[in-house]
């Protein structure tokens, strides 16, 4: 087994319970972590024969442009959508933090972690 990370992605999304939140939009960060044997591509050098980390940037993209108010909704959505469109991933670890949230105070970053194992 092997891990892929993908991390410090950076992105401008829109979401938030409050209007102001969904309407004005703010930056945030992901990270992922996805475990999947990786002893076959190490050996064939093939792309087809691993986690493509060009799926993974494309899978955090697209889902974090979907408006939600929750952090844990868009990180069980990424979750799913990688276990659905990549057989090769038997573990997976999503990071998403809002940066400077709204919360009264003086925080960097709220983060919600998410794991996932592939059902057998």
């Amino acid at each position: 087994m092997g891990i892929i990370k993908v991390e410090n992605i950076r992105i401008y999304a829109h979401h938030g319970c409050l209007k102001e939140e969904t309407a004005i939009g703010s930056q945030y960060r992901v990270d992922l972590n996805v475990k999947a044997n990786l002893k076959t591509s190490a050996k064939t050098d093939e792309l087809s024969d691993t986690v493509d980390y060009v799926f993974l940037n494309k899978v955090v993209r697209e889902e974090m442009e979907i408006p939600s108010k929750l952090l844990e909704t868009v990180a069980k959505r990424i979750l799913n959508r990688i276990f659905n469109e990549d057989v090769l991933v038997t573990k997976a670890t999503v990071c998403v933090s809002k940066i400077n949230p709204p919360i009264g105070g003086d925080v960097e970053m709220v983060t919600i972690k998410l794991s996932q194992k592939r059902k057998k």
